[in-house]
């Protein structure tokens, strides 16, 4: 048995080993990657002829608790009949094994082309499927993951960057300043705000057509437990005061299957914010990546945090008006 100390080690003689080794199936010499950039994701073959997808969790970013979070969401995905690609059983009994501190899934390949919403029945059903998704969310929690509130993963994250070191020393004032401010602004708005278990991560990409089979939704690598709106503002072409139409057909699909609460659409423009800190902090902690310059080679100068810290006055004016609006009876009929 190969040793697998990290993804530098992880050669296709080494994932072969610990894939047969935990499922006992025979494989060829197939090791293609795919696109990931936080795990380690291959396309495999077995030796009769099937495709298997193994994902090598990025060591140290989730525990095994909150990977088999993610492992029993999509259970109870699959048994509300909902499109998902649920993990495979191994040796052991579990869906999630290990080697050498890194775990591992392994999934039945399934292919489809990215959704479009191009038409009104688009996003009826993409409102629908999210639906769905919501009610199999609701039906447990997932303690070990994260939770999406301004005073949580917004404030850790918040932390993680400042005290990281990651802002220049002429913009560090400004940036602590400026988030301070907006976070003061937007907690007391998730006060009264329902949190289940949400996919996290719903953009049109993870979104896939199947000829014949409907909608299939993918990679709840991010899953988290949040408002139910995170999951449908990702989907807008943009800002909520412009896309009011989206909004209205993801909502009549949506309260197809489960009651939406109207009142949390004034949260999407935060959320927007916490979904800028939250890929920041996404990025610095990948700072040390072999390919993290090649990838990202403005990130860190003063150039780059200038031009975050405009988009976040932008965000933050766009949250303000918002919100002025809202209580005023001007926004969404609210």
């Amino acid at each position: 048995m190969h040793r697998v100390a990290d993804f530098e080690h992880l050669n296709p003689e080494v994932l072969l080993d610990v894939v047969e080794d935990a499922t006992s199936i025979p494989m060829t010499g197939l090791t293609m990657p795919l696109p990931s950039y936080i795990n380690r994701v291959y396309e495999l073959q077995t030796k009769a002829g099937d495709r298997l997808i193994a994902k090598f969790y990025r060591p140290g970013r989730w525990s095994r608790e909150a990977i088999e979070d993610e492992h029993r969401f999509l259970a109870d995905c699959a048994d509300a009949e909902i499109p998902v690609v649920c993990p495979l059983r191994l040796d052991g009994g579990g869906t999630l094994g290990q080697t050498d501190g890194i775990f591992f899934a392994l999934f039945p390949k399934r292919s489809g082309r990215e959704f479009e919403q191009n038409i009104a029945e688009d996003w009826k059903r993409v409102g629908s499927l999210i639906g769905r998704i919501h009610l199999a969310g609701e039906k447990r929690t997932a303690q070990d993951r994260i939770t999406l509130h301004p005073l949580k993963s917004t404030r850790d994250d918040l932390h993680f960057i400042n005290k990281g070191g990651f802002v220049t020393a002429e913009h560090r004032r400004a940036f602590e300043d400026l988030t301070g401010l907006i976070v003061e602004n937007i907690t007391g708005l998730f006060d009264a705000a329902e949190m289940i278990r949400i996919h996290g991560d719903c953009h049109r990409g993870n979104l896939l057509a199947r000829p014949g089979e409907g909608l299939m939704v993918i990679d709840f690598d991010d899953m988290m437990v949040g408002p139910p709106v995170h999951d449908l503002w990702l989907l807008l072409p943009d800002h909520a005061g412009r896309s009011r139409r989206e909004i209205d057909l993801l909502l009549e699909g949506y309260d197809q299957f489960r009651e939406f609460d109207y009142a949390s659409l004034k949260l999407i423009e935060p959320l927007r914010f916490m979904r800028i800190i939250y890929y920041l902090a996404w990025l610095a902690r990948q700072v040390d990546d072999y390919d993290f310059s090649v990838s990202h080679p403005d990130w860190g100068g003063e150039i780059f945090w200038e031009r975050e810290i405009s988009d976040l006055k932008h965000q933050f004016q766009v949250i303000m008006e918002h919100k002025v609006a809202w209580e005023e009876g001007r926004f969404f009929g609210g």
